[in-house]
């Protein structure tokens, strides 16, 4: 049997199960939260297999009687070389050829997946995931498991979604449900892992599906529970606030926490701007080159090798020498930045606590040193440390708290960790406006500062909302003119144009103020090209709304002149602040109502016709042959032939992918048919193109 009469029986299941559960008539409440239980249990697995995988591939490579750092000092000076380069030949490969998105820390990929995909995310992601970074770590690469175990989580939720056919609004959700139960499995930290989910993942506290997330957080936990028992990622002693003058030294230790996080930062993506585009070094074999480097580092420095977590609790205990703490902060930094910037997968959380617990039990030891009589023990400012490096990489300060909280299950500890989370978050946040995962969006371009907002903003174009019939003032009228057009008209603000209609200045009724009272005195003295404004830019027709309200803002405008793109100066319009508002409300409302109804045809496989409302319909077509080659943006669909595109089916039926709400810059190919929603007439015409 050929691999298209699995993918064909699975598409069949997917349909049946899809119509199963809609002729069930559950309320959408309902759907999510059963839905969310099989994303906890399949999540819940999933971290206890990945976790098994990497302390397997550990102790073969690693191979000895004592905990995995003691094998690793006492493992041959040239396997502890050969293993880690080894590891990235394999991993190199495995990521290339199948699933480029393994690469890396994996949390940017699920965020990008959720502001550009819908939370479409290919199933084949949790798999290599976890294969590619079990190798990673279990070969001593500088990495976490966590990222990868969010990232598989958050896979297994879109698979779950993909499978179920639900639209883009709840897949979100499902795959924050699938991150949620990720991190809740790997910390065996239910309430951090919603936190983590709608503070990072979904960057939507507002969110109106929480209760799914948590239920999958909770599933996940009592997963792990039950098949590994209520262990403790790391075994914390009690700690507690000594003296209200302590307090202060905790302000100092998020000061620092905030300077290494973003030293962390900044090395990492120098490291990958290195390999990626300064290293002339075949892509698949970049891991290994890696791996070479990490190996020479462990030569000196063993405990940067693997998650590090042996080490992490030598700190915790005070079972460590202040010199090579301070030391294993900025070596874990260097030894981390290799490992992922080179190519390899894991996580950043791991070795974010690893350089908070080093940094903070070299700060401890040094104040307890010098005030033993009003400070705790250094392993107390090593495990506030470490929520406050989570804190300040990821921006998260609520889910650092909480995840240091729910480890030590101790509530003395909650005041220092709060001063030092936020303190670190305030600190790395104005040394770096991005975090260690949305920096990675923004070089891809991806802005995601307002989430949606910009990214819609960036689709949208003057050329679509911008005003034609605009109210001008010529540069010879006089101010009694000016005065009683601004006074009968209904714009705050007038473009002053020359007899070519080229602009010179822009007028508002905040420009005449100043010189109302003397009106009768100045009516015949000043004239428009007096008084205009010229402190401001024109806008040609092409130019992104997001553009648009950047400018308007650095002037103080509520709107901007329109200019022809051949002849910068002659006006063709104007666009208003407002205008843009609504255009981006009906763009929401129409991304929302688009992906339902895309969504409703394509879990109806033998429907290709759809009435919504008198005399329009949605209509499954062949694309016409003059589309074969250009993108949605350059074809500008929606002004020429008055229809939308609501979705996109690739491939034959046997294996057919949907891509709800497509890119603008998607390019149509002769394999794809495409939904598209209009007027009935308009439909007709792209019918007949040839």
């Amino acid at each position: 049997m050929d691999k298209n009469f699995y993918v064909n029986l699975l598409t069949k299941i997917s349909y049946r199960t899809a119509g199963y559960f809609e002729r069930l008539k559950l309320t959408e409440h309902t759907f999510m939260i059963i839905a969310a239980i099989i994303i906890g249990l399949l999540a819940g697995f999933a971290a206890i297999g990945i976790r098994f995988l990497i302390q397997e591939i550990s102790y073969l490579c690693f191979q000895g009687d004592g905990n995995l750092l003691q094998n690793i000092m006492n493992t041959p000076w040239y396997w502890v070389l050969i293993i880690p380069t080894v590891g990235g030949l394999i991993v190199g490969p495995i990521i290339y050829f199948l699933a480029p998105e393994a690469k890396g820390h994996g949390v940017p990929e699920v965020m990008q997946s959720i502001l550009l995909k819908g939370g479409n995310i290919r199933p084949r992601v949790a798999f290599i995931k976890a294969i590619a970074s079990s190798i990673t770590i279990g070969t001593g690469g500088s990495v976490g498991r966590e990222g990868p175990i969010i990232q598989i989580g958050s896979s297994l939720g879109s698979m779950v979604g993909q499978f179920l056919r639900v639209p883009s609004k709840r897949m979100k959700t499902l795959v924050g449900c699938g991150a949620a139960a990720g991190i809740a499995a790997a910390f065996n930290a239910p309430i951090a892992g919603a936190l983590f989910a709608v503070e990072i993942i979904l960057m939507d506290f507002a969110i109106a599906q929480f209760s799914p997330i948590v239920i999958a957080s909770v599933i996940a936990t009592v997963v792990s529970h039950t098949f590994e028992g209520k262990f403790a990622a790391f075994i914390v002693p009690s700690y507690e606030l000594v003296s209200p003058q302590e307090i202060g030294f905790y302000f100092i230790l998020g000061a620092l926490a905030g300077i290494a996080s973003y030293l962390f930062i900044k090395s990492l993506y120098y490291s990958e701007d290195v390999f990626d585009n300064k290293l002339k070094f075949p892509e698949y074999l970049k891991p290994a080159l890696g791996g070479i480097q990490v190996g020479l580092i462990a030569l000196i420095f063993p405990q940067i090798m693997g998650v590090g977590y042996d080490t992490i609790n030598d700190a915790l205990y005070g079972n460590m020498f202040w010199y090579l703490a301070l030391a294993l902060v900025f070596i874990k930094i260097l030894a981390t930045s290799i490992t992922l910037g080179s190519g390899g997968s894991g996580g950043i959380f791991a070795p974010s606590l690893f350089m908070g617990a080093m940094l903070g039990f070299f700060f401890g030891h040094a104040v307890h040193t010098i005030f033993p009589e009003v400070t705790a023990t250094p392993g107390a400012y090593a495990l506030v440390a470490m929520g406050g490096l989570v804190a300040g990489t990821t921006r998260a300060p609520i889910t650092a708290i909480i995840i240091v909280f729910e480890l030590t299950n101790d509530y003395s500890i909650i005041l220092p960790l709060m001063v030092t989370c936020i303190i670190s978050t305030i600190l790395s946040a104005k040394l770096s406006r991005e975090s260690i995962y949305t920096l990675k969006l923004l070089l891809r371009n991806i802005g995601i500062k307002e989430g949606m907002e910009v990214n819609i903003m960036e689709s949208l174009y003057v050329k679509d909302v911008y005003r034609k019939d605009v109210e001008v003032i010529k540069d010879s009228e006089n101010f009694n003119q000016i005065v009683n057009k601004i006074l009968k008209g209904r714009s705050a603000e007038y473009p002053v144009v020359d007899k070519f209609k080229n602009v010179i200045g822009i007028i508002s009724i905040y420009d005449i103020k100043a010189f109302f009272l003397e009106k009768d005195q100045l009516k015949n003295l000043l004239i428009a090209n007096d008084i205009a404004n010229t402190n401001f830019e024109s806008l040609p027709a092409e130019t992104s709304c997001q553009t648009a309200l950047d400018i308007m803002s650095r002037y103080n405008l509520e709107g901007l002149p329109v200019v022809n793109s051949e002849n910068g100066k002659k006006l063709i319009g104007y666009i208003w602040r407002k205008d843009i508002q609504d255009a981006y409300q009906k763009e929401i409302e129409r991304m929302e109502i688009a992906s339902n109804l895309a969504s409703s045809i394509s879990m109806k496989e033998d429907q290709k016709h759809l009435h919504f409302m008198e005399g329009y319909s949605i209509v499954e077509i062949s694309p016409p042959k003059s589309f074969i080659g250009k993108s949605i943006r350059e074809l500008d669909i929606r002004m020429k032939y008055g229809v939308d595109v609501l979705s996109i089916k690739v491939g034959k039926k046997s294996d057919v992918k949907v891509k709800a709400i497509p890119n603008p810059n998607h390019i149509f190919s002769e394999d794809e048919t495409i939904i598209v929603a209009g007027e009935i007439s308009s439909i007709n015409v792209l019918r007949n193109l040839e």
